[in-house]
């Protein structure tokens, strides 16, 4: 009787980045140009360089780590104490927390939508036409829309200034050495530790950090747009109200 293979492992499931950017690309229309540009550069650069090229790089992190050494176990625990987290699992992480800020503007919206929608059939202007209108015209930034748009950019901005202290901290100097010293149990004595492809994976963590800056420039940027734009409102709205209340006056007193 022929003996059948066995059958091979499922592979690591993966996250589905597309259906990540098609929830969070929701917020866009409604959000500043710089927003779109944030958005832009978080896709672009970021989630498709980590799925086409950063996965593929850090593939063989833990079958490349290699110990001159035939100690059982000895290449797992000097892995895991020099590379606590993945970079490729770090950086998944700080993505998803990066964006989920921006899942507050969209409920934000959809709850104004609600409200406008509840209003107009009490009002009874059940029509199709301005329900579906409303359903898909664009939310002006201002009043409370306006602080929940730069909580989430202010949360954004914690996450990414946190995470790239985080990579610091495992990571002193955002480099992969090349060769490590290890003499934790159950390794016989110092044993030296080679890493697979650090100069790649050098050039890949710089790239990534410094595409993570840029974001956090153009969240500062977006976040003193909005506060410039509303101060400027602000005065303009101060400035119009004390010049009709002195054309008021003015006319009174004839």
């Amino acid at each position: 009787m022929p003996l059948t293979p066995p059958a091979e492992p499922d592979p690591e499931p993966k996250m589905n980045w597309a259906s990540f950017y098609a929830v969070i690309s929701g917020v866009n229309r409604h959000s500043t140009g710089i927003g779109r540009i944030w958005l832009s550069v978080l896709f672009i650069f970021r989630i498709l360089v980590l799925v086409v090229a950063a996965e593929s790089v850090w593939g063989d992190e833990k079958s490349g780590f290699t110990c001159n050494t035939q100690q059982p176990g000895c290449n797992s625990v000097c892995y895991d104490h020099f590379f606590p987290i993945s970079h490729i699992r770090l950086w998944a992480l700080q993505l998803i927390l990066v964006s989920t800020p921006a899942l507050l503007v969209a409920m934000h919206v959809a709850h104004r939508r609600h409200v406008d929608k509840r209003l107009y059939k009490l009002s009874g202007r059940a029509n199709p036409k301005d329900l579906e209108q409303i359903k898909t015209q664009k939310m002006k930034i201002e009043g409370a829309l306006w602080w929940t748009y730069v909580i989430s950019l202010l949360f954004r901005l914690i996450f990414e200034v946190t995470f790239m202290y985080v990579f610091y901290i495992i990571y002193p100097g955002y480099k992969m050495i090349r060769l490590v010293k290890c003499d934790s149990y159950p390794c016989p004595n110092t044993v030296d530790c080679f890493v697979s492809r650090p100069t790649e994976k050098t050039v890949f963590t710089v790239f990534m950090l410094a595409v993570s800056g840029v974001c956090i420039l153009l969240n500062i940027a977006e976040v003193v747009y909005l506060v410039g734009k509303a101060c400027t409102k602000h005065l303009h709205t101060a400035s119009d109200s004390t010049m009709g209340a002195w054309i008021q006056q003015k006319l009174c007193t004839f």
